[in-house]
């Protein structure tokens, strides 16, 4: 192989890892808000949506191939996004 095709295969490599470490990066930030959550007695949503974007993640299935690790992500922001709808809206105080 020439020096062109190296460095394609490494950007697509540095890529693949720097997408993956964004996919466990928000696994870690949804675990750390439902144990939060359980911790405050507020509700985490139904447990399914906790625990298929953990499994979608983790399982070989995707509808993108595993490489491309962009709807992973997107299930995790829409799990992280859900659960963090359960949250209490703050009312503001007497003073602003």
């Amino acid at each position: 192989m020439d020096s062109t095709t190296w460095t394609v295969i490494a950007v697509a490599a540095v890529c693949a890892t720097a997408v993956l470490g964004v996919a466990l990066a928000l696994l870690l930030r949804l675990v750390r808000t439902r144990r939060a959550l359980r911790r405050a007695g507020l509700p985490t949503g139904p447990r399914w949506i906790f625990w298929g974007a953990v499994l979608y993640l983790l399982l070989p299935a995707d509808l993108l191939p595993d490489p491309v690790y962009l709807d992973d992500i997107g299930v995790l922001l829409l799990a992280l996004r859900t659960m963090r709808s359960a949250l209490p809206v703050k009312e503001p105080g007497p003073g602003g």
